[in-house]
């Protein structure tokens, strides 16, 4: 019989699932996390589930919030199981499944007031978030900008915000007002350093309307620098069905995740932080050398291979590794093009790391699809493939494969698969760059024309002609074809 996931429920879950050894009912906040997602819950949350069951630190629950309407939705789901989540790990010979529990409550994403009052407690010292690549509002340059409607919306009306950094600027003002220090502010997405792109974008949005109170988070608010990594796809009937079938357990909305799992983060938190330590994390002077490491070589071989994987059809992403030409196209690019300019990092073998990264892609059990890899190129390709290509050209190096990515992903948003199957995009700027990549086919400039995407990096006649050559032959000669010449060194004219 299956087991309906519930506080009430734990012990019966605990047949077929690790359980908290803590009682949730005693846990009190300490953080507020914006984004409540997958990753969020099969990290930052197993991490604090992990030190709270050394029976520690348990004045660090997490409250969730969000302004978006699938916040709402995951708000209903989690709520309705107490805010419980089962994770299942899964690595090539084994899979587990443990049930979490640093999560006790999720603001409702239309309950601003409560939000902004939450975040002005004196016993949140911490706010955290996990709200994708897009939601910073920079440019491709990484820098803020000021001009994006949200950002202009919630600079006019600073009383009435939209955005979490809108939220987070009336939660550090109202503390203000009432002399309570603020709070940390941890961003935990993966963007090269994102506690200083976090630091811009909310300075920049406060400068909007309150230059000095601007200058006072600047001179008071701590924003750490972190490099995450777990491989998290996202949670469909495959998922629910496993669970119900091999754990007897029904959650709403579990998650599934790789065994796999890397935080490093710098030791910057005046208010306050859980020693995490204790449970694996890495506290250091500097992330800047793993989350590079980490961006240009996971994150980066993730975009690599979504384009081709689905211009060939392949769904799920250790398909994708199992194909000859993608496999192999990847490990020539990360070991010629992408692994040579990374810097060094501390006790690290950046070959070893490849391997690594390897054997995660491989795995068959994480269900990781390609769609989901291939979605929001718009903010991935300035952050993960594209700084590569700026290095390169920097140094005077060629970007034979690099631009060849780039070309797939242009080919990618024709809208067609090689074998003619329509593509669902899923991207903000997915209608204006389909119509881009579409003028492409006869003139290649078209698509790389979106400045805040391809930046300085279009100003190269080396790229361009790279670019167009290899978006030529995928149009004439199909994606195999293509990536064969590349193997053999002949993907140049």
């Amino acid at each position: 019989m299956t087991v309906k996931l519930s506080l009430a429920s734990l012990n019966d879950a605990a047949a077929t699932a690790a359980v908290p050894a803590y009682d949730p009912k005693s846990l009190t906040p300490g953080i507020v996390h914006f984004g409540v997602g997958n990753f969020h819950r099969a990290h930052q949350a197993v991490y604090l589930d992990d030190l709270f069951n050394t029976g520690k630190a348990h004045d660090w629950a997490i409250i969730g919030a969000g302004v978006m309407p699938s916040d709402a939705a995951m708000r209903d789901k989690l709520k309705a199981q107490d805010f419980l989540t089962t994770v299942v790990e899964q690595d090539n010979n084994k899979t587990a499944a443990r049930i979490t529990a640093p999560m006790v409550d999720i603001i409702a994403p239309d309950d601003k007031a409560a939000l902004v009052a939450k975040l002005a407690d004196p016993a949140i010292r911490i706010v955290s978030m996990t709200i994708t690549e897009g939601g910073y509002f920079i440019d491709a340059a990484g820098n803020f900008n000021p001009k994006h409607p949200a950002m202009v919306e919630d600079g006019a009306n600073p009383t009435n915000p939209k955005t979490v950094f809108g939220l987070i600027i009336a939660g550090l003002r109202l503390r203000r007002e009432r002399g309570i220090s603020p709070f940390t502010v941890m961003s935990c997405d993966n963007i090269p350093g994102n506690g200083h792109v976090t630091e811009n974008t909310l300075v920049g949005l406060a400068k909007l309307s309150d230059p000095d109170f601007a200058q006072w988070i600047h001179d008071n608010v701590a924003f750490p620098n972190s490099m995450v990594d777990r491989i998290t796809p996202a949670t469909g009937p495959r998922e629910l069905d496993i669970l119900r079938q091999e754990f007897n357990i029904d959650d709403n909305w579990p998650v599934f995740c790789e065994e796999f799992k890397q935080w490093v983060m710098e030791d910057k938190f005046p208010a306050g932080r859980p020693r995490l330590e204790e449970v694996g994390v890495q506290f250091v002077p500097d992330v800047a050398p793993y989350e590079l490491m980490k961006i240009r070589i996971l994150n980066g071989g993730h975009a690599a291979i979504a384009y081709p994987g689905e211009l060939l059809d392949i769904h799920f992403v250790h398909e994708a590794m199992e194909h000859p030409l993608i496999r192999a196209f990847l490990a020539k690019l990360e070991k010629e093009e992408i692994i040579p300019i990374v810097p060094p990092v501390p006790d690290t073998k950046l070959d070893k790391y490849f391997d690594l990264i390897e054997r995660r892609f491989l795995n068959p059990k994480i269900g990781d699809t390609i769609p989901r890899l291939a979605q929001d190129g718009s903010n991935r390709q300035p952050k993960f493939i594209l700084p590569s290509t700026r290095d390169r050209l920097a140094q005077a190096k060629d970007i034979v494969g690099l631009s060849l990515v780039s070309a797939l992903w242009c080919r990618y948003f024709a809208g067609t698969s090689d074998s003619g199957r329509q593509i669902v995009f899923n991207d903000a700027s997915a209608e204006k760059l389909h119509e881009a990549a579409l003028k492409a086919k006869d003139n290649p400039d078209a698509f790389l024309a979106f400045d805040e995407i391809f930046g300085e990096v279009s100003s190269s006649a080396l790229f361009r002609e790279r670019f167009a050559h290899a978006l030529k032959t995928l149009w004439t000669e199909g994606t195999a074809k293509t990536l064969q010449l590349y193997l053999a060194d002949q993907l140049v004219r």
